[in-house]
């Protein structure tokens, strides 16, 4: 044999001996044909119908002024107009006797909704219940002997694993998409109750409520929004875990609607430096910046300062992790909840109340701007760029505090961290303030670079602000 014969069949050997295990299976894409035919049969078309009623002028707009057209107005009142509005969407089949799931938004404000089969057939549908904080429905049909799609499990989805997607795209009946998982335990603004899987499946228009499957065959997402700039598919799609969906499903199947816990505090995201502020070696955890008067939170004894780090033995890594936690659990359960305070974990007990949907936020009470006080007595702290004045007791009884330092100038440090003019500080740390001795206090013990949590009242909201003291300052 040739020395370059040689040579190519060893660098041929060490390709192989060298290549990773899985390269020969990763040329071998998934076949989906079984489970479009198998699974398929159970994913229906929704489409609903809802009367919208409009007042409509007598007079065109355009001639508004005109003395002729103004005679005529004073005679002719607005009139009322109904138009029928229709929508399409997608869901899929639980039970044989003929309950269905979908989107709460497929369906939200129909006054009629039909359910149309794979073989075609045609329902009146009946809306059991429906949540929109986790865009959940459950309908009926009367019927039964219907295929039934079958149930998998989120939990054991993987980042990177195959999905197929089935809905009604712009009314495109069962249409087919694939992709893979591209991330789990999305949080998406002002959806607090879903860490949504994210797929790369396409999904448009009409598959929302559609199942997602992985490649047994089971459900294990619902389809419920894109992310996109056009209106149109842009390669991010987001479905609602199967095991949050099923558990929504049974409240409503049983009860018609559903029921969360609260405990009455308000929370923000825990950041390097104010976990290094609090003493903590990682920011993982919920930082709790108020809490409701006499709510369970209040009554089990947590305070503003506390980090939540688990609840009922469940890791809270993040802020977004709380509300998910705490509303999956029933109302009057006692829950424990690890907290880290002054340095140390403890747990507290905390029994839940039910969350009701016309209950204000903490974040949404009313906040009125203190006016500035006759005789304030001022305290500037150059070093870090405020310039502060003490409220005034009637200012303090209008917002509801025992005491608090107005920012009425920013720069320097403190304006790069975000406060500014008209921030209130009520605390320090997890301890509430009391005077502007304590602040000083607690600036120079962070001296050389360390980080100070400021618990600032801003438009009726209180948030911690971290507020790092630079050295030699």
């Amino acid at each position: 044999m040739s020395v370059q014969k040689l040579i190519a069949s060893a660098m041929l050997a060490a390709v192989v001996v060298s290549g990773p295990v899985y390269a020969a299976e990763a040329r071998v894409l998934p076949d989906f044909t079984q489970i479009v035919e198998q699974e398929g049969k159970a994913v229906v078309n929704i489409s609903t119908t809802q009367t919208v009623r409009e007042t409509i002028n007598a007079v065109p707009e355009e001639f508004n002024g005109d003395p002729f057209f103004e005679f005529f107005r004073r005679f002719a009142p607005p009139q009322q107009q109904e138009r029928k509005e229709r929508s399409l969407g997608s869901g899929f089949i639980v039970s044989a006797d003929g309950y269905v799931m979908t989107n709460s938004h497929v369906v939200a404000r129909a006054d009629e909704i039909t359910v149309t089969l794979g073989d075609k057939r045609t329902f009146k549908a009946r809306l059991v219940g429906s949540d929109a904080r986790t865009d959940v429905a459950l309908l009926k049909i009367n019927a039964s002997h219907l295929p039934v799609a079958h149930i998998g499990s989120s939990a054991n989805l993987k980042v990177g694993e195959w999905v197929l997607a089935i809905g009604s795209p712009f009314g495109f009946e069962n249409s087919v998409t694939s992709g893979i998982v591209s991330a789990k335990g999305r949080s998406l603004p002002d959806e607090n109750y879903v860490p949504f899987i994210q797929t790369d499946a396409a999904v448009n228009p009409g598959n929302s409520g559609g199942p997602l499957f992985n490649l047994k065959g089971e459900v294990v997402g619902i389809n419920s929004q894109i992310y996109s700039r056009s209106g149109g598919f842009m390669g991010i799609s987001f479905a609602i875990p199967i095991d949050v969906a099923v558990k929504v499903a049974d409240q409503l199947k049983s009860e018609g609607k559903v029921s969360r816990g609260r405990i009455g505090v308000a929370i923000q995201e825990l950041s390097p430096e104010l976990a290094a502020s609090f003493g903590l070696a990682s920011p993982n955890g919920a930082l709790i910046n108020s809490v409701e008067k006499d709510g369970p939170a209040d009554k089990a004894g947590l305070r503003a300062g506390d980090i939540v780090l688990k609840i009922d033995g469940q890791p809270v890594e993040s802020s977004a992790d709380m509300p998910r936690l705490i509303g999956a659990m029933r109302p009057g359960k006692p829950v424990a909840v690890e907290v880290w305070r002054n340095r140390a974990r403890r747990v507290v007990t905390v029994v839940l109340a039910e969350l009701k949907d016309e209950a204000p936020s903490i974040a949404e009470r009313e906040f009125r701007q203190p006016q500035k006080p006759a005789e304030p007595q001022g305290e500037n702290l150059s070093a870090i760029g405020l310039s502060l004045v003490e409220l005034t007791p009637a200012q303090l009884k209008r917002l509801g505090i025992d005491y608090g330092l107005l920012v009425r100038k920013v720069s320097g440090p403190a304006e790069r961290v975000g406060m500014a003019a008209g921030d209130v500080i009520v605390g320090v740390g997890s301890e509430p303030l009391k005077n502007p001795r304590q602040l000083r206090e607690a600036l120079n013990a962070a001296r050389k670079g360390g980080t100070v949590a400021l618990q600032v009242l801003r438009r009726g909201v209180t948030l911690f602000v971290p507020l790092t003291v630079e050295e030699g300052k």
